[in-house]
């Protein structure tokens, strides 16, 4: 318990997952009773939303919100049972509380001699989830994404077409092009992937927006993470495959 980086809310229950509707909103048989949640997670989840898998369900944390329940992962397999599954976090804010606790527990060799880290950091017309900086080195530009696709053993984001995620990219080139630093840091919430790489066969146009921004210097750094009942914690680093 002392490693988790990032610790769920007290009170979280597994759930069975029943059906999805507006984007935002997962049903889920709890205690024989079928319960609303929210979700933040405006992908697909592709390949996640089985018919009776776990739900790992946490309690909103404000008592006068109409939804009591918040998804923070799906289960593959027999995840939450003691069975031989896996949790997959698909919690869309936790890159960025992530990467504020990985900073500060120097699990980021490529940020080391920096020693500030600002959240939300506005660019140009784009926010970015962080800015890190430190004396005598240039500011260096993070943005996060939630990973959780898998496809032939490789972690691939992202898992809808993603406009705004290009546009980012874009940013990101700038930076560099400016004389700074950038990266793109991909937080792969779930354990079976050997490498990462683009999903081109979801979103084409943001593979080649990668390829490009990885070119042009736009440092590239997909993290694994281990979810669990009762928080995420760090297990390694991913290569990245074009």
């Amino acid at each position: 318990m002392e490693d988790l980086l990032l610790r769920f809310p007290e009170g979280c229950r597994v759930g069975r997952f029943l059906r999805r509707e507006k984007r935002f909103f997962v049903y889920a048989e709890l205690d024989g009773s079928e319960v609303c949640a929210h979700t933040n997670n405006t992908g697909t989840m592709l390949g996640l939303l089985r018919p009776g898998a776990p739900v790992l369900l946490a309690p909103a944390l404000n008592p006068e919100r109409k939804l009591r329940w918040s998804v923070v992962a799906m289960g593959a397999g027999d995840a939450g049972e003691g069975g031989r599954g896996f949790w997959v976090g698909v919690d869309t804010s936790a890159p960025n509380r992530l990467l504020s606790a990985m900073f500060s527990a120097g699990l980021l060799p490529w940020a080391r001699g920096y020693s500030a880290l600002r959240r939300e950091a506005v660019n140009g017309e784009s926010r970015l989830d962080g800015v890190i900086t430190g004396p005598g080195l240039p500011p260096l530009w993070v943005e996060c994404k939630n990973v959780t696709l898998v496809e032939d053993c490789a972690a691939a984001f992202p898992d809808a077409v993603t406009d705004r995620g290009a546009r980012h990219l874009q940013t990101l080139m700038r930076i560099v092009g400016e004389g700074g630093r950038a990266a793109m840091l991909y937080v792969v919430q779930r354990p079976d992937g050997r490498c990462f790489r683009a999903a081109d066969y979801v979103d084409p146009v943001y593979a080649e927006r990668l390829a490009e921004a990885a070119d042009a210097g736009v440092e590239v750094h997909p993290v694994v993470v281990g979810v669990e009942a009762e928080g995420i914690r760090f297990v390694g680093e991913l290569e990245f495959r074009r």
